[in-house]
């Protein structure tokens, strides 16, 4: 697992009140436990750890090129970013 999979993981757990060992790459947000206000908390500190722009419609899944229906599409998203943002 590289830093960027692993900060994305510790981040989501911090938001989930979970140990990040108890993540797993299949984990849905709902079984993450995290709720929208969680969910938003989470984006935010994922932009500011990574300084990249989550799209706004970031809550709908595929929307956007940014999908967060499992812990591994956002760390894939997440890499996307920040992809674009060094090209």
């Amino acid at each position: 697992m590289n830093d960027i999979s692993k900060t994305v993981i510790a981040i989501l757990a911090e938001q989930a009140m979970l140990d990040p060992a108890e993540v797993d790459g299949s984990m849905t947000i709902e079984a993450l436990g995290l709720d929208s206000l969680a969910l938003v908390e989470a984006i935010f500190a994922i932009e500011e750890r990574f300084d990249i722009s989550i799209p706004f419609n970031s809550a709908e899944p595929g929307a956007a090129g940014f999908d967060i229906s499992s812990v591994d599409s956002i760390i894939a998203a997440v890499k996307g970013l920040m992809a674009q943002e060094a090209a």
